[in-house]
């Protein structure tokens, strides 16, 4: 069954991841919010600008909604809706073709292979598609937050504003720890959800162990989430405080950004925004490997 399981066409894994993507972003997304506006505060240049200040995530959501509306919790969802799904075409397609490089004749990995093509899959994926979707998201929140809130007239506009003040670099703001944050939440849960996963397949019946039926998917990639995130904060905070707009005045790269961090706010700070990036990640990772598993299914059974 391993064999045929290899079988998998590229651009299987590259419809299923997309699709997966683009529904996980759809689903989350307010958690995301939330978190990111969670990192953003407690720099100097965020407090010295005026950005609002909140108690914590609940009450980041509440008032996003008192002042915003419903609408609020979705600023600068379409370049991550974009982001996501690219990002899972791209992490799925990179991590199985590295799996299937990796794998010995019998279709299996070791947990160091696994984790290899994780990262892989994740630093490639943060160098090409996600640095740029999760700069401009970040912006887009960071505007929602500052007392004059028209900096940005949408996904376009902040694009054409980040050019033309600061070149291509502009959109491409914290690649570095965005890297280091995608090749860890890869390798991480990657590792995690594939080991649970062969856990899993040995108690499907003989005939039935090539897939597993969608709750099954769901509450593992849950799993995976939650690994993934207390793993992984700090590189995410460091990530959301070189992607907002006045970053280039108080750090002068990602190390010294960490290092403000912790002197400035204390070692806690790294993990701002873990209960709604919890949240997020949980749903995410079951949703995202739940999709991708039954699209990958539906794609094997058609001829596409």
């Amino acid at each position: 069954m391993a064999a045929e399981k290899r079988k998998d066409r590229p651009a299987h894994s590259l419809i299923a991841g997309t699709i997966a993507g683009a529904v996980e972003g759809a689903a989350t997304y307010p958690t995301e919010l939330v978190k990111t506006k969670m990192q953003l505060q407690g720099s100097q240049q965020y407090v010295a600008q005026g950005g609002q200040v909140y108690r914590g995530a609940m009450d980041c959501a509440r008032a996003t909604v008192q002042t915003q509306g419903i609408r609020g919790l979705y600023r600068g969802l379409t370049p991550m809706l974009l982001g996501n799904a690219a990002k899972a075409g791209v992490r799925f397609l990179t991590y199985d073709t590295v799996k299937a490089w990796l794998s010995d004749d019998g279709g299996r990995l070791s947990m160091p292979r696994t984790m290899l093509a994780g990262l892989c899959a994740g630093v490639i994926e943060g160098g090409t598609v996600v640095a740029p979707s999760e700069t401009i998201k970040t912006r887009l929140i960071h505007d929602q937050c500052m007392p004059r809130q028209n900096t940005y007239r949408g996904m376009v506009h902040c694009v054409q504003v980040a050019v033309r003040e600061e070149g291509v670099r502009g959109i491409y703001r914290g690649v570095v720890p965005v890297m280091a944050r995608q090749g860890a939440n890869s390798c991480v849960r990657f590792a995690a959800y594939d080991t649970l996963k062969q856990w899993a397949l040995g108690f499907r019946p003989p005939g039935e162990r090539d897939y597993l039926p969608f709750a099954y998917s769901f509450a593992i990639g849950m799993a995976a989430g939650i690994v993934t995130v207390y793993a992984t904060m700090p590189i995410d905070v460091v990530k959301t405080r070189m992607q907002s707009p006045s970053a280039g005045l108080e750090y002068r790269n990602s190390l010294h950004c960490a290092y403000r961090v912790v002197s400035d706010e204390g070692v806690r700070a790294l993990w701002k925004g873990a209960t709604p990036r919890l949240s997020r990640l949980m749903f995410s990772g079951a949703i995202v490997f739940a999709v991708y598993e039954e699209v990958i299914k539906a794609l094997r059974n058609s001829a596409v």
